[in-house]
């Protein structure tokens, strides 16, 4: 049995010193990361595990590991790096969630299948739709399959302890597969526990041991080896056979192992982890932070003289099917809790693993009831597992269960709760101002766009109502409401998921007053391109009795157009007729203000942070408009609020052409006061610094010719790209002198851009 916490500090009589903390599930997953030292980590924030990634990167900036740390586009490159470096022969590691995993669950069985070891921490959380970013098991349940081994971890000492006998268990002669350790977000992930932990990394990094070195890998020089061979069926099946048998010897090497780590740690992890389950007579076997809540009312329930226990597994693949037969001897009724669904199964899946093993003792009559729960993070106390009890002890009494399975915790629909807008959706003319004309000019092909004075433009109405929940200071609706004015009569919305998405659509309630669609990061413009050509084509059968056309609008920020730009691209080559809106806040701030590749040399984030050994992100920006430029689109825009003429003209024409040849990208830099480090106030001023430095030029790509539409030189206006930096907490350093190399080198590149980009403002079609 798993170690409690009032008895933690007994631990330390072992021969090995350990120190005592408080700290969380991620921390705790980061730490025994560093002791590994392991070579290689890819990954891609998703909430809740982002701290993870976080946390290695600030240990990193203090010198106390050299794990390379690799920012992938998304989840799915994440895998890939993490799969080539184990085929490299290195030791690997990782952290995701929810939709995260599932992006990059393609990759799992081939890494699994080809026998490369790893450990992979799945922080529990949600797989929308709906999106919600707390904390359930659905993501986990779709690792059931994969081929990977799975320990769960109830708290953040079991994270601890579990994310080393993981690598050990990856790395063993009779196992070498890939390792998940699953806790729960935002349960075991952020809250801080008691936690002891070994002071001196030589006593993991001797448990570990060295790396094996008696198998094929990458990159010997002598040996070279070809790896993921194609397969037919006859050999698939050997494959395949040896897989299983290796994922079941993992079950007994778990077992040994765990013996192994007793020894120097003091704390055990037996595959089942049985809380009073020496007589019980009802039982509930529930996963991971859940098992701890019910342990309490055990104990409540022995005082009344109720046999009652509490199973958790620690490992489910293998799943334990013998250990599980004989906990379960004399138990007269066992309720499954599970934090996931398995749609239309009569039960989850481990409902029925469970079923199944029982199966084989012919002489077990236990009754086993399932129960679907805390599914989305819904909380899961001590009240609730006495609820579950009750059920149990209610089936022991009749002899059988009256309902096998149910959902527990759901209640009917409110009517209330309808989801409806904050204020009553507007369509039509109430978009259409009639101030804003654009015409072609039948020479050059080209748009003339007049717009009346900004005033003028204040009378029509907002396309997001007031009320949302974005942070004080933020850029993102100015910017897109500017944008917006533009835009004459109806369009239909996409959204990423991102901070515009998150704080305008909390339900029961939306800030859109037009139609709104959201999908993921990385199926955004896909999502839309399918929505418009659905439209036109019902349009044209007479399905659908709407003479108006409508603009259809992608609005895409918080690093989308990393993990989306596959996306993106192929949407552009299409050329469909829409729009894609970039706002560029330069992070991923929607989860913690983390990289992205839009982040710029030197700037601080929560995974490029500042210490004796980095300075921040250490490359260049990626230059999102001019890779769509590439593509060949028809238009192509740069805009900011701080000229607002510009992006209402640009915004005109981008209708135009969406409306009339084809997809249109345009990018605004908006400003992100709270992970900026910068004044709520002085957004405008800092977006301004950015164009007169030149960091952020204002340019259109229309018809593919280039026109610079705002040149700082030509109105002796261009200032130092220090003036810029200076605003900004998350930039000072680079102004420092130690750091000079650094602002050189960001001032180099800024120039050789500005200095390309007026080549082809000067010589069309370059």
């Amino acid at each position: 049995m798993t170690i409690l916490e009032d008895k933690l500090n007994e631990t330390n009589s072992t021969k090995y010193e350990q120190a005592t903390t408080f700290e969380s599930g991620n921390e705790m997953a980061a730490m025994a990361a560093a002791q590994i030292n392991y070579h290689v980590m890819g990954y891609f924030p998703i909430t809740p595990s982002t701290e993870v990634a976080q946390y290695l990167d600030l240990m990193k900036s203090q010198g106390l590991h050299d794990i390379e740390l690799i920012a992938a586009d998304g989840e799915h490159g994440s895998a890939g790096i993490c799969f080539g470096a184990s085929a490299t022969g290195a030791r690997v590691f990782n952290a995701t969630s929810a939709n995260g995993f599932l992006y990059m669950i393609e990759q799992m069985p081939a890494q699994s299948g080809l026998r490369f070891p790893m450990v992979m921490n799945l922080v529990t959380r949600a797989v929308s739709g709906p999106l919600d970013i707390r904390g359930d098991h659905s993501d986990l349940y779709y690792a059931l399959n994969t081929g990977w081994v799975i320990l769960t971890a109830r708290t953040p000492q079991a994270v601890y302890d579990m994310n080393i006998i993981a690598l050990k268990l990856a790395e063993h002669k009779d196992v070498r597969l890939p390792v998940i350790v699953a806790y729960d977000g935002f349960f075991t992930s952020h809250q801080k526990r008691k936690v002891n932990y070994f002071k001196d990394r030589k006593v993991v990094q001797s448990f570990v041991g060295e790396m094996p070195k008696d198998y094929l890998k990458a990159c010997v020089k002598d040996k070279p080896v070809t790896i993921g061979a194609h397969m037919n069926g006859d050999d698939l099946i050997n494959n395949n056979f040896q897989q299983s048998e290796a994922i079941y010897r993992a079950g007994q090497v778990f077992e040994e192992l765990q013996k192994e780590y007793a020894e120097i740690s003091g704390r055990t992890y037996e595959t089942l982890d049985l809380y009073c389950m020496e007589d019980a007579e009802v039982a509930l076997f529930l996963l991971n932070s859940a098992a701890e809540s019910a342990k309490d009312v055990v104990d409540k329930l022995r005082k009344q003289g109720i046999k009652a226990g509490v199973i958790s597994p620690n490992i489910i693949r293998p799943f334990p099917a013998k250990e599980i037969r004989e906990a379960l001897k004399n138990v007269k009724s066992l309720l499954v809790g599970e934090r996931a669904d398995s749609y239309g199964g009569n039960g989850p899946n481990l409902t029925h693993e469970v079923k199944s093993a029982l199966q084989e003792d012919k002489d077990n009559k236990t009754i086993v009831l399932s129960r679907c729960f805390g599914v989305g993070g819904k909380d899961f106390f001590a009240d609730d597992a006495e609820k579950f009890f009750e059920m149990a002890i209610d089936a022991k009494e009749r002899g059988f269960a009256e309902r096998p399975f149910d959902y527990y915790g759901h209640v009917p629909g409110n009517p209330e709760n309808k989801l409806m807008p904050v204020i009553e959706p507007m369509y039509g003319d109430a978009f259409n101002s009639g101030l804003i004309t654009v015409t072609q000019d039948e020479e050059t092909q080209k748009l003339k766009v007049k717009i009346p004075p900004l005033r003028n433009l204040t009378g029509k109405p907002k396309r997001f109502a007031s009320g949302h929940g974005a942070c004080p200071g933020c850029g993102i609706f100015p910017g897109l409401e500017l944008f917006f004015k533009g835009i004459e009569g109806d369009a239909v919305i996409l959204l990423q998921t991102g901070c515009a998405y998150v704080v305008t659509t909390g339900y029961p309630h939306s800030s859109h007053k037009q139609t709104f669609i959201h999908n993921l990061f990385q199926s955004g413009a896909a999502t839309l391109s399918g929505t418009l050509e659905a439209f036109f084509e019902m349009k044209r059968r007479g399905e659908v009795d709407i003479s108006d056309d409508f603009t259809f609008v992608m609005i895409t920020g918080d690093g989308g157009m990393d993990i989306g730009m596959g996306s993106a691209i192929g949407t552009a080559l299409r050329n469909h007729k829409m729009i894609v809106l970039e706002y560029d806040n330069e992070g991923y701030m929607n989860t913690g203000s983390q990289m992205s590749y839009s982040t710029p040399l030197g700037h601080m984030t929560s995974t490029t942070t500042i210490g004796k050994t980095k300075q921040g992100k250490a490359f260049h920006h990626k230059d999102t408009a001019q890779i769509m430029a590439a593509t060949n689109i028809p238009y192509v825009f740069t805009g900011t609020e701080a000229y607002p003429q510009d992006l209402i003209k640009k915004a005109a024409k981008a209708q135009w052409y969406a409306q009339n040849v084809g997809m249109v990208y345009g990018k605004i830099l908006i400003a992100c006061p709270l992970n900026w480090k910068s004044e709520d106030r002085l957004g405008e001023s800092i977006i301004k610094a950015a164009v007169d430095s030149c960091f952020f030029p204002l340019y259109e790509v229309e018809q593919g010719e280039t026109t610079i539409t705002y040149d700082p030189e030509e109105k002796n206006k261009r200032v130092e790209l220090s003036e810029w930096l200076k605003m900004m907490g998350k930039t000072k350093h680079i102004l420092k002198e130690s750091n000079a190399p650094m602002l050189k080198e960001f001032e180099n590149e800024v120039e050789r851009r500005w200095r390309k980009l007026k080549v082809k403002h000067e010589t069309p079609f370059i």
